[in-house]
């Protein structure tokens, strides 16, 4: 019997090109096998994204609702992968940060991996956080104002991060168990 735990939840995933395949792939997969509906939303008007794999290019995946579209009150969760293109490009897109910050201001969890923390910055809600992240990206969080720490998921209020793929199973459950409270 399929995990029910967040049937009728709808949860977004916002992400581009160059996005690290696992880190978009297996947080959706988990969230859709507890219940979950997930929709890819993505700036232009692609019908799918590309991830990158590791060290090349890897799968598309199709992009649900255009970021045009898009609607955080719909949504009841937020997840941000990572990889180095993906967030470089959400963090200068006004759209994209506009949509994390309403995701925030509405208290919803907002669930960040890897280099995902990036746009985080960008959406200035770092200052006086406690976060982790892909290592290189320590300077930067602290230099916004974050409390770096070297975890494999940190939660402070509504803000959920994680350093690397390795720690997705426990991102995503962190995840979970707050929609599910």
């Amino acid at each position: 019997m399929a995990n029910t735990t967040l049937s009728g939840r709808r949860i977004a995933v916002l992400a581009t090109d160059g996005f690290e395949q696992s880190e978009l792939t297996e947080p959706k997969r988990l969230l859709e096998e507890a219940g979950a509906k997930v929709d890819v939303i993505s700036p232009g008007d692609a019908k799918q994204i590309k991830g990158w794999d590791k060290k090349d290019w890897g799968q598309a995946v199709p992009v649900d609702v255009s970021l045009d579209k898009a609607d955080a009150g719909q949504y009841e969760a937020l997840v941000l992968p990572g990889g180095v293109i993906n967030p470089d490009q959400l963090r200068i897109n006004e759209k994209a940060v506009s949509l994390v910050k309403r995701f925030a201001e509405a208290g919803k969890p907002v669930a960040a991996i890897c280099h995902g923390p990036w746009t985080l910055i960008n959406a200035g809600l770092v200052e006086g956080k406690k976060v982790t992240s892909w290592p290189s990206l320590r300077q930067d969080l602290s230099n916004a104002g974050a409390q770096w720490e070297d975890s494999q998921v940190v939660t402070d209020g509504n803000l959920i991060t994680s350093r690397k793929p390795d720690d997705i199973p426990a991102f995503t459950e962190t995840l979970i168990k707050a929609l599910a409270a």
